[in-house]
């Protein structure tokens, strides 16, 4: 194990990271600039009304992305789990 291998593996994992919550962030981002948009130009000043469009939002979302997901996941952790054997030879 060289001095770069834990810097690369913490970079991969953050990469792996951010990919997998973006889509996530971005649905989420997107859903609360729409609701608070229809408040302002309602002047409905209701607290509760973001939460329920954003979770379904976020809900199917993930039903779409799962297997996607799902694969990436996979592909990190057998990666990791390759790394570490060929580190503890």
């Amino acid at each position: 194990m060289t001095d770069l291998d834990p810097i690369t593996i913490g970079r991969e994992f953050l990469y792996f990271a951010t990919l997998l919550t973006l889509p996530a962030l971005a649905v989420s981002l997107l859903v609360g600039l729409v609701i608070s948009i229809f408040q302002a130009v309602t002047s409905i000043q209701e607290q509760t009304l973001s939460f329920a469009p954003r979770i379904l939002a976020l809900a199917g979302l993930f039903v779409v992305l799962m297997p996607w997901m799902l694969e990436m996941s996979v592909f990190f952790t057998t990666q990791m789990l390759a790394r570490a054997a060929h580190i503890g030879q």
